[in-house]
């Protein structure tokens, strides 16, 4: 049965690929205090489970926390382990997506086309991340989107930043991924939670001049 992205306020996921497990609880609280409400650190950051377990500690029960760059079952196990709930992927792998509905986490597999959108739908996806959205554009997205069923939630990752969401959100997209934007390795946990701070407000901004 397929997990549900939880309903938020702001449905933007902050990666944090490269964080190291020394700076990732301090990183992370940052990120919570700012309004940051799901958390992802790539499998391929040093010693990335040992960050996830960090992480979801530090989390309250409304943040999602978990990993990206998931490939393979075992992956999804470990993260199941620490106490991860989110599963990201670049790519749609029906047996790793099983695995983590099994274990009951939100998914988000990686997709680009009408094909791959269609198949991680099929096998139950919770929401689709659409990567590199700033290859397809918010007229590529809204194109495939057509042919998607209506319940499935749409994020855009790659390329997206407080410098154009206002660009995705006009056309009904309001879930992103936020990578170097945010978080890039050897930033400190002020940094970040200033870049939350100037992403939040444009996230904000853009919601309410779409409306």
């Amino acid at each position: 049965m397929t997990t549900p992205f939880p309903p938020m306020q702001r449905p933007l996921v902050a990666i944090l690929r490269g964080v190291k497990p020394e700076e990732a609880g301090g990183i992370v609280s940052a990120l919570i205090e700012a309004g940051m409400t799901a958390i992802e650190i790539p499998l391929n950051s040093p010693e990335p489970f040992r960050s996830i377990e960090i992480a979801v500690k530090r989390a309250p029960a409304n943040v999602l926390v978990g990993a990206g760059t998931v490939l393979t079952t075992a992956d999804v196990d470990r993260l199941a382990d620490v106490g991860g709930r989110l599963m990201v992927s670049p790519n749609v792998d029906v047996d790793v997506l099983a695995r983590a509905h099994a274990r009951s986490m939100v998914t988000m597999p990686g997709v680009f086309s009408p094909t791959e959108a269609l198949l991680a739908a099929r096998a139950g996806a919770s929401s689709l991340k659409f990567f590199p959205a700033s290859v397809l554009g918010p007229a590529g997205i809204t194109a495939i989107r057509a042919v998607l069923p209506p319940e499935v939630m749409i994020a855009a990752v790659g390329g997206v930043s407080d410098t154009n969401f206002a660009d995705y959100v006009r056309t009904g997209i309001v879930a992103f991924g936020l990578g170097s934007s945010l978080y890039k390795p050897g930033m400190t946990a002020a940094e970040v939670a200033e870049r939350a701070k100037v992403t939040i407000e444009a996230y904000d901004k853009a919601v309410q001049g779409a409306r």
